[in-house]
């Protein structure tokens, strides 16, 4: 600030000489405080010359708005001329004497250095000084601090709690590393030998972990990508807790400056990857983590636009603790409405911010609240001191939300005093408590002939889902738990917190999802979500659900699509299009290492208009030696091969024995393949083979029974349904409450949730999920007791498509009886087979998060399916004989 003696005013308030100068005088006319020490009207003369010279040499941008209440602007103009105050002639004429003197004197000891070269404010930020080498004097914006609002700096708390010199350490701390990117802090070369794999440092002893730290780490421990061994790694994440770096938090991790300098691996951050969701403390909430990261990059909770290094940080959504580790519930939305309009049209229910940052937007929330389609409910009545803040508006808030509005009071005989609230169509309601402004949040409704009961008007879950947009203004911090609850709940979330940085704002679109708002243009909040039409209302509410369901349904989900969004910047030659992470089934289940053109996945067909390859590739699963010609796996390739869809069929020979010779084989008119499995294991079933040169994949027991006419009837029905499981023999699951587990059964029953793989089609695309996407500790699982593998095919494409497989018409047995011989058909006669798949399902629901199966009662039979008209009209006639 530079002051005037003569008038005590301010006359110059400067936040970086490079970028603007900013004029004010208070409306008052008089300085707070005692005056400006003596000579300030010559430190007035020297500003002046010093922002008109950087001004003449770089270029000084357009001056930003002044925030603070008490200050009026005034508009003089970036080259005006320096105004000058009325002077004696012989104080000018001792000033001129002194400045020609210095002149000589710096002629004489060392020559007059030539202007300072420009910095940018991310050199400064990073500490540079923005003079060449030699060069003897200091740029002039070092001497002076950044500007700040008036109403974070000058305030009691502020000063209470930081120092000038906090304020210089905080600001360096966020700054350093601004210009950060993948091309410049992140060393490729890790990512090359081994892939895209990630190290979780070991936990140190007496170190303590929060409980949603602890989930993150678990999620990147049981992904795909994880290695413990730091020598194949790609990214490193340290196991030091530094999700909540708020200095009043009791989760506040003291002394992680020297914990993280000391890790061997640390490398200056490189390479590294730091989780944050709470950064600063009362009363600033500043985007500082109390140490240094370096050159890490940063996945963070409300973290402004300012503040986000593009491509190289990763915004991701503030979440609670309770939040799900794996699986989550699943979106609120169970059927869509037409017209999608519900009863509310915008709602908020939530703290009110009496004083400090975040506090202006929701203060003026009262101006379009009109208790009818938009209401908007805060509260005063949080934090320690609020009545001390306490304002005029503060009670009939407060009423508003706890549902607080009398008309009259009666004695009921219950021991409390009790306040009737309406009285409609013979229905009373009352509010109970100890007088009127303690009374409960809760009604007590009381219907003639029924039980008393309690009921609430404003209940925040009930206005959730009755809403058709929500408001989600900023809080303390830019980000909000109401945007994770207005997706889940289908309430399209009206964005209300400038300069955040959007979850996966890199990946997602979320116009497609979200109103964004402006907080200077509340009033217009409204009419502007009246104005949007019902087709795009329904568009939003469905694209909701997706997003809550693909990303941000479980701390695992939010940490795999972190993962995943890194992933695709190391590896851009492969990196999914804005298409697959925004469109059904998400970026997470669309691994673009399989494929980067959009109709090799079968979610895609439909949108592209597309259809998939009209034939298929059987791939029979051989475990039993081949003794005779009689065997049922010659039958089942000869009817197979007579298929008019069937382009070739492998035989994966996973039997001890060692392959029969090729003589033995039949002959078809398609190709016949065989391959001998490396490891002889289940899993190698669902390999993906480069044989497998079609979409359709037709899976085959070796002693499954089909005719040619079944499997062509199948294929059919496959081709309309390209991402499901469509086959023969379902099973179904159940939960026993006795148990309290789930359950397994093989009962023909008027629902099914599983087809198995013994006699099914699908897409080729989920042999290379279920390689790729599932975790070894499942396959090793599935190897080791040689069961379950095709219900762990059928819990993979349920997680996926959110659908149930279709079963088609079967006879009742499909399975040829092998008595006698050495084969896994035996086995279904064996009660330790059906303990062992219930084991199985518990164990995937845990890994799942959830159970993924869908039941279905829909089977799929030919048209004509025995009806009474001529056989001979019928085209699979086939069938109704079996």
């Amino acid at each position: 600030r530079v002051y005037s003696v003569e008038e005590e005013t301010t006359v110059g308030v400067f936040e970086d000489f490079t970028s603007s100068a900013l004029l004010c005088s208070p409306k008052g006319g008089k300085l707070p405080g005692p005056p400006p020490p003596s000579h300030s009207s010559d430190w007035m003369e020297v500003g002046w010359k010093i922002v008109l010279g950087l001004e003449d040499g770089a270029g000084a941008a357009e001056p930003e708005a002044v925030r603070e209440p008490d200050l009026e602007p005034l508009d003089l103009g970036l080259r005006a001329p320096p105004i000058r105050r009325p002077m004696q002639a012989k104080k000018r004429y001792l000033i001129s004497l002194l400045t020609g003197a210095s002149l000589v004197l710096l002629l004489y000891f060392g020559g007059v250095p030539g202007p300072a070269p420009a910095t940018s404010r991310h050199e400064r930020a990073r500490g540079g000084s923005g003079r060449r080498s030699g060069q003897p004097w200091p740029h002039a914006s070092q001497h002076f601090q950044p500007f700040s609002a008036w109403d974070e700096t000058d305030t009691e708390e502020y000063n209470a709690h930081v120092s000038p010199r906090q304020k210089r350490e905080v600001h360096a701390s966020v700054y350093r590393g601004k210009r950060c990117r993948m091309d410049s802090c992140f060393d490729f070369s890790l990512c090359r030998r081994n892939g895209f794999k990630v190290y979780v440092y070991p936990q140190q002893k007496g170190e303590k972990i929060s409980e949603s730290y602890q989930s993150i780490l678990a999620a990147i421990e049981g992904s795909r990508f994880y290695t413990s061994d730091p020598s194949q790694a790609c990214l490193f994440v340290l196991s030091l807790d530094t999700l909540d770096r708020d200095q009043l938090s009791p989760h506040y991790v003291h002394n992680l400056k020297s914990k993280v300098q000391s890790l061997p691996l640390w490398n200056d951050g490189r390479n590294h990857l730091v989780f944050n969701l709470y950064s600063g403390t009362w009363p600033d909430y500043t985007e500082d983590l109390g140490f240094d990261i370096g050159q890490a990059m940063l996945a963070k909770a409300s973290v402004s636009t300012e503040n986000f290094r593009p491509n190289f940080d990763v915004s991701i959504p503030l979440f609670p603790k309770e939040h799900p580790r794996s699986g989550g519930e699943r979106g609120h939305l169970r059927a869509n409405s037409i017209p999608p309009f519900r009863k509310y049209m915008l709602v908020f229910k939530g703290k009110r911010y009496l004083t400090g940052i975040g506090s202006d937007t929701r203060n003026a929330l009262y101006h379009v609240h009109n208790a009818e389609d938009v209401v908007l409910l805060t509260t005063c009545k949080h934090g320690k001191d609020w009545q001390k803040h306490k304002d005029a508006r503060c009670d009939k808030d407060n009423a508003e939300y706890d549902n607080i509005s009398f008309l009259c009071c009666l004695c009921a005989g219950l021991g409390c005093r009790v306040s009737l609230l309406q009285s409609e169509h013979g229905e009373k309601v009352y509010a109970i408590g100890a007088g009127a402004l303690e009374a409960t949040k809760a009604y007590l409704i009381h219907d003639p002939g029924k039980d008393l009961r309690l009921s609430r008007r404003y209940d925040y879950r009930e206005m959730l889902h009755n809403s058709t947009f929500c408001l989600v203004p900023r809080g303390r911090r830019l980000g909000s738990f109401r945007f994770l609850e207005a997706l889940q709940a289908a309430c399209v979330p009206v964005m209300l917190s400038n300069g955040w940085e959007l979850p996966f704002s890199e990946v997602i679109d979320w116009n497609t999802g979200a109103v964004i708002g402006d907080e200077r243009l509340l009033l217009q909040i409204p009419s502007t979500v009246r104005s949007i039409h019902q087709d795009k209302i329904l568009a939003l509410r469905q694209q909701t659900q997706f997003l809550w369901e693909a990303y941000f349904s479980s701390v695992e989900k939010i940490v795999l699509t972190t993962l995943e969004i890194i992933q695709d910047r190391v590896l851009q030659h492969t990196a999914r299009s804005s298409l697959m992470w925004n469109s059904h089934p998400g970026g997470l289940f669309t691994l673009p290492q399989y494929s980067s053109y959009l109709g090799d996945f079968p979610f895609f067909y439909a949108g592209l208009g597309i259809k998939p390859y009209p034939r298929f590739t059987a791939v029979i699963h051989a475990v039993t030696p081949l003794v005779s010609q009689s065997q049922p796996i010659l039958k089942l390739l000869v009817a197979v091969a007579k298929s008019q869809y069937c382009a070739q069929i492998i035989v994966l020979w996973n039997c001890d024995k060692p392959l029969p010779a090729k003589h033995r084989w039949p002959a078809t008119s398609v190709p016949v393949i065989v391959i001998e499995g490396e490891n002889k294991v289940m899993s190698s079933r669902f390999q993906p083979y480069e044989s497998i040169i079609t979409d359709a994949v037709l899976s085959l027991d070796e002693d499954t029974v089909l005719s040619t006419t079944e499997v062509d009837f199948a294929f059919t029905v496959w081709q309309s349904f390209p991402e499901r499981i469509v086959g023969y023999p379902a099973r179904s699951h159940f939960w026993d409450s006795n148990k309290e587990r789930w359950g397994y059964t093989s009962k023909w029953t008027n629902d099914y949730s599983m087809v198995l793989t013994g006699a099914a089609i699908y897409h080729r695309y989920y042999h290379y999920l279920y390689t790729h996407f599932l975790p070894s500790s499942l396959k090793n699982m599935v190897d080791q007791l040689a069961n379950c593998e095709d219900i762990l095919m059928n819990f993979l494409v349920s997680a996926v498509t959110k659908l149930p497989p279709i079963k088609v018409t079967q006879k009742k047995q499909y399975k040829e009886t092998m008595m006698g011989q050495s084969s896994r058909a035996s086995r279904w006669a064996d009660p330790d087979h059906f303990a062992q798949r219930q084991t199985c399902m518990n164990k995937f629901a845990s890994w799942f998060g959830g159970m993924p199966l869908v039941h279905s009662q829909m089977r799929l039979d030919p048209v004509l399916f025995k009806d009474q008209v001529s056989i001979l009209r019928k085209k699979y006639r086939e069938i109704e004989r079996l």
